[in-house]
């Protein structure tokens, strides 16, 4: 998958139009619609902010994975392919429990 491609994804599970994320990012719409469509591709100041925007990772922007990996991440669990997206849930279900009874802050 290409960065534009990754980005019309990721803009649209965010429920976002062009233009907004156009606003965020501070470029032109016109500039989205280019890079979604491959026929410009944004420069890496605007990768980061994409990144940083969608909290993943710029592995994940140049579709090197397709593990949505957090941005700012300092550690990480993998899921091993073919996991069920109701493990996903469960799994954070119980690392919020974890944090419960550690006392860690919450998110």
């Amino acid at each position: 998958m290409l960065v534009g491609e990754r980005l019309a994804e990721l803009r649209k599970d965010k429920g976002l139009e062009q233009k907004e994320l156009a606003a965020i990012l501070g470029v032109s719409e016109r500039s989205i619609s280019l890079y979604e469509r491959e026929l410009s591709a944004p420069r890496d100041k605007i990768k980061i902010k994409i990144a940083k925007y969608f909290n993943v990772s710029l592995d994940y922007i140049y579709g090197l994975t397709d593990n949505e990996i957090s941005y700012d991440h300092n550690d990480y669990i993998a899921l091993p392919k073919g996991y069920a997206p109701e493990m996903k849930k469960e799994l954070l279900n119980h690392l919020e429990l974890l944090k419960i009874k550690y006392r860690l802050p919450q998110k």
